[in-house]
């Protein structure tokens, strides 16, 4: 008599998972050209990530500040004019 195993659902997708990445591999579900596009998606979304990244990065550098120039503002009439 065979024991029953405990439903565990984190087991049973990995099982999926695992299956269907290997029939996706071999080519047997889907075109070949689905594939290549995936591939390519994938590469985008790489680059779009390292985009990020790099801004990131550059911001986290140290960059010189720059100086603020002190203006001197005249006391008078205001540059409004009334119609």
């Amino acid at each position: 008599m065979s024991e029953e195993k405990e439903f565990v659902f984190e087991d049973w997708l990995a099982e999926g998972v695992k299956g269907l990445g290997s029939c996706l591999r071999g080519g047997k579900v889907l075109p070949k050209e689905f594939a290549e596009h995936m591939q390519a998606s994938h590469k985008e979304m790489l680059l779009a990530v390292r985009s990020l990244l790099d801004l990131a990065i550059e911001r986290s550098e140290d960059k010189p500040k720059k100086k603020a120039t002190k203006i001197q503002v005249e006391q008078g009439a205001s540059p409004r004019t009334k119609l």
